[in-house]
Formats: C-alpha cells, sequence, structure tokens
C-alpha cells in the first residue's frame, strides 16, 4: 500500500499489522483519520500461514506460536517511532503525538472509535481471536483447543 501519494486524501480509520513501515509519512496517513498502526515480526512459518489462511487450516495442523524476533531486529520492534508491538504503549502515545505536531494534525478522539482499535494480539499470536496451539477444523467449523498441560505450556511459554 503506497499511501505517498494521496496521503492526504486517506480517511479511513484502519487497525494495520504490518512487517515493516515504509515511511513517516505512511504512518502520519493512517493515524491522522484515526488508525492504528502496528510494526509486527512473523517468522517465517507464521507468515505463510498468515498469507493463506485457508489453505493453512485445511492441512489441519495446530496454529502455531509465532517466534520471538531475531537479535538483529529486536531494536526495531520495541522502538516506539516504529510503531513495534514490543513498545512500550506509553511511549506510542508521545510518539503518536509528536508525530501529529511535526505533520500538523490534530489525533482524533481515540474513545469515539470502536473497541476494535483498541485490542491487541498476543506477542506469540499469529492470528486474532485464536490462540497457538488450537485446531481449526473448516470442514466441521469447529476449532480444537488442546487440553493436555504440557500443550499449553508450549504454545503459551
Amino acid at each position: 500500500m503506497s499511501l505517498i501519494k494521496g496521503a492526504d486524501l486517506f480517511s479511513t480509520p484502519i487497525n494495520l499489522e504490518i512487517q515493516w513501515v515504509s515511511s513517516e509519512l505512511a504512518t502520519a496517513a493512517i493515524e491522522r483519520c484515526g488508525g492504528i498502526l502496528t510494526t509486527r515480526y512473523f517468522d517465517p512459518v507464521s507468515l505463510s500461514a498468515l498469507i493463506d489462511a485457508k489453505k493453512f487450516f485445511e492441512r489441519g495442523e495446530p496454529i502455531p506460536r509465532c517466534d520471538t524476533p531475531p537479535l538483529n531486529a529486536i531494536e526495531y520492534y520495541t522502538d516506539p517511532k516504529q510503531r513495534g508491538y514490543l513498545a512500550n504503549p506509553d511511549l506510542i502515545r508521545e510518539e503518536r503525538q509528536r508525530l501529529a505536531q511535526k505533520y500538523g494534525y490534530k489525533l482524533p478522539d481515540a474513545s469515539n472509535f470502536s473497541p476494535m482499535f483498541h485490542l491487541r494480539k498476543d506477542p506469540r499470536q499469529i492470528f486474532f481471536g485464536l490462540a497457538p496451539g488450537w485446531l481449526v477444523n473448516l470442514k466441521d467449523q469447529t476449532i480444537l483447543k488442546p487440553k493436555d498441560n504440557k500443550f499449553e505450556t508450549f504454545y503459551h511459554s
């Protein structure tokens, strides 16, 4: 998505989770209208599952837990300027305000937006609302959740 061209025309608040942000202006365009941008690391297995979720679920495998970022990416995903998912939320709020001042807009009142804009996934979670270790059965339209403590510990550690 290229927000550089037409950044001033972008007017829909969205809650966007991406691996990296291309520019400060793209971040400003999203946040100016009340959107939320989060940069987040996805390991290759998790990214593959996200790219084609239907194909992943059809394989009948439990949802993997997302790995932590490699050491050379920790700084990026903990940086509030990059809206990293591991960054301190208070520092992200400060950076949102700083960016609004820099580009000359006022951040919309977040209380006017859907509660969905305030929801966040666990750092190890790939799909919102679906926990690591769960198995999604598309044919029967059911979700199977492990009950063994050993699996619970593994998928939530």
